[in-house]
C-alpha cells in the first residue's frame, strides 16, 4: 500500500505509480491526477477542493491512501462545520485538538466525546411504528394486507403497532457513525478502543445498511442532550459516503468538500446575523431567470422583506483565485441573480485571498456587484463579527425601477 500526504490547493506531488493505479486515482476524482510529462512512470497528484483521507483501489488490487490536509487549521475547520450544523449550540472548547494534525482523527475524537456525553444518562427511547406479520394480535390489524396475503388462512395476522424502544433514528445514526469511523484509516488505537466501547453500548440498535437513506430525526426537547452528537453523526455519514465504485475502481474514506463547508457556514452565519431584522432568509432559494420559467437559478442566500420581496442576495465562493483576482464568471452569475430578483446590489463572498474588497458598477443597469472576503483563520468570535459587518453591507441602496411592480416570489 502506498501512502501520500497532500495539502489542499498546494503544489502537485510527483509519485511513482503503475498505469492501472494512476488511472484509478484519476477516475476516483479524489484529487487531480495526470501522468507526469517529464518523468515516465510517475503521476502528478494535486489536491483541489476536498480534504480528509481516502483509499483508492485499482482493479488489480493495488491501493493508494491519500491524506489531504486543509489550508485552514483543523480547529478552525471544525468550528465552521459545527456552527453550520448548530449555530446556537457550537462550542469551541469541546475537545483539545492540538495533538490532531489531520481532519479525520480530530472529527472522530470530537464525535466520540459528544456521543459519550449524550449516552451518560442512558440510551434515549422513543416510539417507533412497526408493521409486521405476527402470530399474536397487538396494535391494529392491517386489514388490506391481511386479506391480500392471508385470505382464508389462520392464525398469521398483519398488524401495525407503536413500540417503545431504543432502536430509534437518533441511536441508529450514532451506531452507524461509530461503525463507519472504525473502518476508516487514521484512527488511533486509543480512539478506536473508545469507539468500540461506544458501539457496545449501542449493540441492540440496528445500524443503517449501505445504500439506505439515513432515518429522519427532528430536534425536540426530549432529545436535546443527543442533538450535538447526532448532528456530528450526520456529518460523519455524509463524509464517509465517499465509499463507492466508479467502474472497476473502489474508493473508501472520509472526505469533505471545502466549497460546501464554506457555503454552509457563510449562509447560516448571515442568517443568524440578520435574525433580529425584519423579513426572513432563505438558503438555496429557487427562482427563474426567464419569464417562461425554463432557466432555474439558485442563489445561496436571499433575504426577503415581510411581503416576500427579495431584499438582498449573496453567493459564497470557495475557490482558488487567479493572480489578478477572482474569476469573472462569478460576476456574470451575480448579475443574472440581481436582474431576475430586481435588486441594485449583489454580494459575492470569498475565502480570503490576495484580492481586496471590490465593487463593480455594471454599465446601463444601475447594478453594483460587491466582492467580499472572509479570513477563516481567526478566532470564532472575530470571524462572526466580520460576518455581522458583512450582513450590514447587504442592505440595498434603493429598489430598482421596473415595469413589473409585483414582488418576486421565492419560487421565482
Amino acid at each position: 500500500m502506498t501512502d501520500i500526504a497532500l495539502t489542499e490547493h498546494g503544489a502537485a506531488a510527483s509519485l511513482p505509480l503503475s498505469g492501472a493505479l494512476g488511472r484509478a486515482v484519476a477516475a476516483s476524482r479524489v484529487v487531480d491526477a495526470a501522468p507526469d510529462p517529464n518523468t515516465p512512470g510517475r503521476w502528478r497528484l494535486r489536491a483541489a477542493g476536498k480534504v480528509g483521507v481516502a483509499t483508492v483501489t485499482a482493479p488489480g488490487g493495488e491501493t493508494l491512501t491519500i491524506r489531504i490536509t486543509p489550508k485552514v487549521p483543523i480547529r478552525r475547520l471544525l468550528f465552521l462545520l459545527g456552527y453550520a450544523l448548530d449555530a446556537k449550540g457550537w462550542r469551541d472548547d469541546d475537545v483539545a485538538l492540538d495533538a490532531e494534525p489531520e481532519l479525520l482523527p480530530a472529527l472522530a475524537r470530537l464525535f466520540e466525546r459528544q456521543a459519550d456525553r449524550a449516552l451518560r444518562q442512558g440510551l434515549l427511547q422513543g416510539y417507533r411504528t412497526t408493521e409486521e406479520t405476527s402470530l399474536v394480535m397487538r396494535g391494529r390489524l392491517r386489514e388490506a394486507d391481511q386479506i391480500r396475503r392471508h385470505h382464508g388462512e389462520f392464525p398469521a395476522v398483519e398488524i401495525v403497532h407503536d413500540e417503545y424502544t431504543t432502536d430509534i433514528a437518533e441511536n441508529r445514526l450514532l451506531r452507524t457513525a461509530a461503525d463507519r469511523l472504525l473502518r476508516l484509516p487514521g484512527v488511533s488505537r486509543d480512539l478506536r478502543g473508545r469507539l468500540l466501547r461506544l458501539r457496545v453500548r449501542l449493540a441492540d440498535v440496528t445500524p443503517i445498511g449501505r445504500g439506505h437513506e439515513p432515518p429522519v430525526w427532528r430536534p425536540t426537547r426530549l432529545n436535546m442532550r443527543y442533538q450535538p452528537a447526532v448532528r456530528l453523526a450526520g456529518l460523519v455519514l455524509q463524509g464517509a459516503s465517499v465509499e463507492h465504485r466508479p467502474g472497476h475502481v473502489t474508493v473508501g474514506g472520509f472526505l469533505l468538500n471545502m466549497a460546501r463547508v464554506f457555503e454552509d457556514f457563510v449562509t447560516v452565519a448571515l442568517r443568524e446575523a440578520l435574525r433580529a431584522s425584519s423579513g426572513h432568509c432563505v438558503l438555496q432559494a429557487s427562482h427563474h431567470l426567464d419569464e417562461d420559467h425554463a432557466i432555474r437559478i439558485v442563489p445561496d442566500f436571499v433575504h426577503y422583506t415581510d411581503d416576500g420581496t427579495p431584499h438582498a442576495v449573496a453567493d459564497a465562493k470557495y475557490k482558488a483565485e487567479r493572480p489578478d483576482g477572482f474569476p469573472d464568471a462569478d460576476l456574470y452569475q451575480m448579475l443574472a441573480y440581481c436582474t431576475a430578483l430586481r435588486l441594485t446590489d449583489g454580494h459575492l463572498v470569498y475565502a480570503k485571498g490576495n484580492a481586496p474588497h471590490a465593487a463593480h458598477r455594471v454599465r446601463h443597469t444601475g447594478i453594483t456587484i460587491h466582492q467580499h472576503t472572509l479570513d477563516l483563520d481567526q478566532p470564532p468570535a472575530t470571524l462572526l463579527a466580520d460576518v455581522r459587518a458583512l450582513a450590514e453591507r447587504l442592505q440595498p441602496r434603493t429598489a430598482r425601477t421596473t415595469q413589473n411592480p409585483h414582488p418576486v416570489s421565492e419560487n421565482g
